[in-house]
């Protein structure tokens, strides 16, 4: 009579549903004893790390394929489970065994054969398989209890940690010192609008050196592409956790405003997939023609003198639109920069009114202050409504009065309106400080814009026309720009108290008691608009790569702010 011959077959599941099985080592060490005990001949010894719960296992089925080629006519394993959690895979191996196909199964407890009752076999098949189920379930309900508490169930996105010094059930999120303020800078740069996801990538691996976690004792890996586009589309880091469609609001120090997280969303949305630049200029892109409204674009000339070959860049209509002939002339980057410049000093002030200006701000920034409790008792109830809001849509969901899908999206709306609502309920409290901050940065700008155009680089020559204006035009070599607030206002309150301004230009030779009337004329028409229009604005300068520069008593000695 032929022997049967044996595979040894082992099994580990890296999840947690093995976490009480042997080792694959031990396994193979346990069953290979047990067949040099029982004298079986062994065919080989076949190992996978994969989840039995749904078919598709590669050796699993290499193995099977092994048998029906008559390679071996029995199997080897630790526990039936080994072999199967799911119906499908164990009908396979009960028929098998039933048709003779396989021989024989042992198992570290007992064995089976053809000619068995196959209900033990199949009962034994139903437990792994609910055992499977009833942990997916207890699962599933434990990873939803913690999203509703606040916290991300797994591995914490890339620049914040799971804290595993906390109890098992009560593991936090914290920041990861190392990456969580490369990844701000990210969001910074992309913020400004001058970057693409893959470029912002370049430059975090390339020039601030920026690894990934180690995993699994492998070490970090650079940013990827797809991984950079998951970072700045995931609301994890605008203080929201996504889970199953819905929106829950999270426990963990958030990032990015929601504000600055929808404003990536517009970009990403907005520019697509960017085509590679050959060479850098500062306005291609950001201009209109005023006469068929295509781009305006930049190309660069050569032209070969008796003095030696001339560098020109000349900025011209695409001239792209079907059934339009456009005819307007190009214009040298020279000529354009000059009436940006001229564009910049309509909206400076020197540095001694800017100086008085911040001093008398000083002094009426108390009085905002006052506005605070009155702001924050009217956020807080607008929060509580919005709380009581989303308890009665649970209630009409619960008595089936609107859909799954109204009740998502709905419940999505009013948390991302409560989340603003924190945020600015948060902000209350230090809204005075923020105000004359702002301030600060607002006349800064204001007063060194020009300066900081003139001796920057291309990139920086972007920005501030970026920070100042939108909707550029350009006809019959004319740069037309809208300037924004608050840079409309101090333009239009420079014009209207020009002779204010005079008298604050020679603020020495006026007494103490004449400065402050003279600041409160000045002030009374910017206040108004700077205090609701100037956040947008300074906060672009912010939040770009070059930073604001703090010019001291030498324009030449810059001081690197990074806000």
């Amino acid at each position: 009579m032929k022997r049967n011959r044996y595979f040894i077959y082992c099994r580990k599941s890296s999840e947690a549903e093995d976490r009480q099985v042997l080792s694959i080592e031990s396994q193979i060490r346990e069953l290979t004893n047990l067949a040099k005990k029982l004298d079986l001949p062994i065919i080989d010894v076949l190992t996978e790390s994969k989840s039995a719960k749904a078919p598709g296992r590669k050796t699993f089925n290499e193995m099977v394929q092994r048998i029906y080629r008559r390679e071996a006519s029995g199997i080897i394993c630790w526990k039936l489970d080994r072999l199967a959690r799911n119906p499908i895979d164990g009908g396979q191996i009960s028929w098998m065994l039933q048709q003779g196909v396989i021989k024989h199964i042992i198992t570290a407890e007992r064995s089976y054969l053809p000619e068995d009752n196959v209900l033990l076999m199949n009962v034994e098949f139903g437990m792994a398989n609910q055992f499977l189920r009833d942990l997916s379930i207890n699962t599933k309900r434990g990873m939803k209890a913690k999203v509703e508490k606040g916290w991300l169930p797994g591995v914490a996105p890339l620049g914040y940690l799971n804290n595993k010094y906390r109890d098992k059930g009560e593991k936090d999120i914290i920041r990861d010192p190392e990456r969580f303020p490369l990844i701000r800078k990210m969001w910074d740069l992309m913020l400004t609008g001058n970057y693409s996801p893959p470029k912002i990538a370049e430059i975090a691996n390339k020039e601030w050196g920026f690894r990934t976690r180690k995993f699994r004792k492998q070490g970090g890996k650079p940013l990827s592409r797809s991984t950079i586009y998951k970072i700045f589309t995931d609301p994890f880091y605008c203080g929201m956790i996504r889970y199953n469609g819905q929106l829950y609001p999270g426990k963990h120090d958030p990032m990015v405003t929601v504000e600055e997280f929808d404003r990536v969303q517009f970009l990403l949305g907005k520019k697509g997939k960017p085509r590679p630049k050959t060479h850098e200029f500062p306005f291609r892109g950001m201009i209109r023609c005023g006469e068929c409204g295509c781009h305006i674009t930049a190309e660069e000339k050569h032209k070969l003198t008796k003095l030696g070959i001339h560098h020109y860049v000349y900025y011209h209509c695409t001239k792209r639109k079907q059934g339009i002939e456009c005819s307007q002339p190009s214009i040298r980057q020279e000529e354009l920069e000059r009436q940006i410049k001229e564009e910049l000093s309509k909206i400076s002030i020197d540095e001694d009114f800017k100086n008085l200006a911040l001093k008398y701000l000083g002094k009426v920034h108390d009085e905002e202050a006052k506005d605070r409790a009155s702001i924050e008792k009217s956020l807080h109830k607008t929060y509580e409504d919005t709380q009581k809001q989303l308890d009665n849509l649970t209630d009409l969901r619960v008595k089936e009065m609107i859909t799954d899908k109204e009740y998502l999206d709905h419940k999505n709306r009013l948390l991302i309106k409560k989340e603003r609502l924190k945020e600015k309920i948060d902000d209350t409290e230090h809204r005075a400080d923020k105000w004359l901050e702002l301030s600060e940065r607002t006349f800064t700008f204001a007063c060194y814009a020009r300066y900081w155009f003139e001796n920057g680089s291309l990139e920086e020559k972007n920005t501030i026309l970026q920070a100042i204006g939108s909707n550029f035009i350009l006809k019959d070599r004319k740069l037309f720009i809208d300037l924004k607030n608050p840079w409309l206002i101090i333009k239009k309150g420079l014009e209207e108290v020009g002779s204010e301004k005079s008298r604050l230009e020679l603020s020495q030779r006026l007494a103490s008691s004449e400065v402050e009337p003279a600041l409160a004329s000045v002030s009374s028409a910017w206040l108004p608009g700077l205090d609701s229009n100037q956040e947008d604005s300074t906060s672009k300068c912010r939040q770009t790569n070059w930073w604001v520069y703090f010019l001291v008593e030498d324009p030449s000695e810059r001081i690197d702010y990074a806000g």
